[in-house]
C-alpha cells in the first residue's frame, strides 16, 4: 500500500517508524514530516491544513490510505475532502471530530447518552460565567471550549483565580478557542488515558497510558502538551478497562453512529478514576502525544493492517491488537521556555549513541540547519525505552537522556513516579 501520513510532531514520528515495519507498505510519504521521519519516510512539502494539495498529491502518487496524525486537520474537515474524492482515511470526519474541536459538544453528548463525566455549563458571555462560578465549588476547572495546543484548561483554586481564568479565554488569550467556555466541577481521582479503535460501528481497545502535563518535577508548573508518559497504566487494570468501554467509549460510539455521524479513527479518552469509577475528562480524536509513542512500542501487530481495516469499517472480523507485556516510558526533552515561549535553534546532538542501548528517539520540534540538529518547537525529542517493568524502563530512558548533548533544553526527571510508588507498594505488601 501507498500510505501518506500528515503531520509533523513526535506522534508522527513513532507513527512513521511503525508504518515502516508493515509488510504490506509499498511507499510511505509524509507532509511536512521532520527530520526523525525522514529515516522512514520521503517528505512532502505540503501543509496538511492545504486540503487541496493534499488532495492533489494522493491522486497523483496513488494513495491507498491517508493517516492523519494532529488534531486541527481532522477538525477542519481534511478527512471529510479526502473521503469525498474516494480515499480510506484514519480519522474521523469533521462532525464526529467535534468530540475534540468542541468540549462543550461532548459533555453535551455525554448529558445524551448517560457517560459519566463531571457536571458541567457552558458559556459565551464572561459576566454570566463569573456569576455561575461559584455553584462548582473550589477549585474548579475552567476550559476554552476549541482547540488550544493541550493549554486551554485552567484549575482555579481560588475565585481570583477563575474569574482571571475567565477573563484570560474571553480576551483571546488562546484565540477563537476561547470564545466559549465550559466551566466543570474539578473531580478527584488519579487520571489516565485509554485508547480505542473506531470504525464506526465497532470499537477495539488499544491500550493504555499516563501523561504527565505539568512542566516540571513533582507536578508542578504550569500545563503543558505532555512531558512524558508510560504505558501501560496498571491502575487501567482489565476490569477497569472493561467499564471504560462499556461505559463511555461504546456509548459516544453508538451514540454518533445513530445521530448519522459515526466516528472513524483512534478515539482517545482522558479519564479520572473517581471512587465512583471511571468518569471522562475529555476526548481527543486521534493518538496522544507523547502517549502515542509508548503505545507504538509495545505494539505487537501491524500497524497499517490495523489502521487500513478501521478505515474499512472491518473491526468487527479482528480481536483486539496485542501488546507486549513490556513497559514503555518516554521522557520528553522540551526547549527552555516551554510552555510559554521557546528557545529555538539550539544545537542537538548524542541521538546516535542515545538509541545505541536500544532507546529510541522520536523527533517532535526538530530541524536541519545545515548538517546540524536544532531545536524549532516547545517538545522537541521524546526518548522512549522499555523494560520488564517500570522501574527498568526508566532506567533505561534516563540512561539515553543523559547521553544527549542539548544545552538550552530541559526535561522532568520523575517521569512514572506514580507507578513506581504502586510497584514499591505492592512489594511491600
Amino acid at each position: 500500500m501507498n500510505v501518506l501520513l500528515l503531520g509533523s510532531g513526535g506522534r508522527e514520528h513513532a507513527l512513521a517508524w511503525k508504518l515502516a515495519q508493515s509488510p504490506l507498505l509499498t511507499k510511505l510519504w509524509a507532509a511536512p514530516g521532520n527530520p526523525g521521519i525522514e529515516d522512514h519516510a520521503s517528505l512532502v512539502d505540503i501543509k496538511p491544513a492545504d486540503h487541496r494539495a493534499c488532495i492533489d498529491f494522493c491522486l497523483k502518487h496513488s494513495i491507498d490510505l491517508i493517516v492523519i496524525g494532529p488534531e486541527a486537520p481532522l477538525v477542519d474537515g481534511l478527512a471529510d475532502n479526502l473521503r469525498t474524492m474516494g480515499f480510506k482515511v484514519f480519522g474521523p470526519d469533521r462532525e464526529a471530530a467535534r468530540l475534540e474541536g468542541s468540549k462543550g459538544f461532548t459533555k453535551d453528548l455525554c448529558a445524551e447518552a448517560g457517560i459519566p463525566t463531571a457536571a458541567y455549563a457552558r458559556f459565551t458571555d464572561a459576566e454570566a460565567a463569573k456569576y455561575a462560578c461559584p455553584e462548582f465549588g473550589l477549585p474548579v476547572v475552567i476550559k476554552a471550549d476549541g482547540l488550544a495546543a493541550g493549554k486551554g484548561v485552567i484549575i482555579a483554586e481560588t475565585s481570583g483565580e477563575a474569574e482571571a481564568a475567565i477573563d484570560a479565554m474571553f480576551g483571546g488569550e488562546f484565540g477563537k478557542a476561547g470564545s466559549e467556555i465550559v466551566i466543570e466541577e474539578c473531580m478527584a481521582g488519579e487520571e489516565a488515558s485509554f485508547f480505542a479503535l473506531v470504525d464506526g460501528e465497532t470499537a477495539l481497545p488499544f491500550g493504555t497510558a499516563q501523561d504527565h502535563k505539568r512542566a516540571f518535577d513533582g507536578d508542578a508548573g504550569p500545563n503543558t502538551g505532555g512531558m512524558g508518559a508510560y504505558s501501560p497504566a496498571s491502575i487501567l487494570d482489565a476490569a477497569m478497562q472493561a467499564r471504560v468501554m462499556a461505559e463511555i467509549v461504546e456509548p459516544t460510539a453508538r451514540t454518533l453512529a445513530a445521530r448519522g455521524t459515526p466516528f472513524s479513527g483512534v478515539l482517545y479518552a482522558g479519564l479520572m478514576l473517581t471512587a465512583e469509577g471511571p468518569k471522562l475528562i475529555e476526548y481527543n480524536v486521534r493518538f496522544g502525544d507523547p502517549e502515542c509513542q509508548v503505545l507504538m512500542m509495545r505494539l505487537e501487530d501491524d500497524l497499517l493492517a490495523l489502521m487500513h481495516t478501521t478505515a474499512e469499517g472491518g473491526l468487527a472480523e479482528l480481536d483486539p491488537p496485542r501488546f507486549s507485556d513490556d513497559v514503555a516510558l518516554t521522557v520528553v526533552i522540551a526547549a527552555n521556555g516551554y510552555p510559554g515561549t521557546p528557545e529555538k535553534g539550539g544545537a542537538i546532538a548524542g541521538i546516535d549513541q542515545a538509541e545505541a542501548s536500544g532507546a529510541k528517539v522520536f523527533h517532535a520540534g526538530t530541524a536541519r540547519d545545515g548538517a546540524v540538529l536544532v531545536a524549532s518547537g516547545g517538545r522537541v525529542l521524546n526518548v522512549t525505552a522499555t523494560g520488564k517493568d517500570i522501574a527498568a524502563a526508566r532506567k533505561a530512558a534516563y540512561a539515553a537522556v543523559a547521553r544527549i548533548d542539548f544545552p538550552t533544553g530541559f526535561h522532568r526527571t520523575d517521569i512514572g513516579w506514580r507507578e513506581i510508588e504502586r510497584s514499591k507498594a505492592l512489594q511491600k505488601a
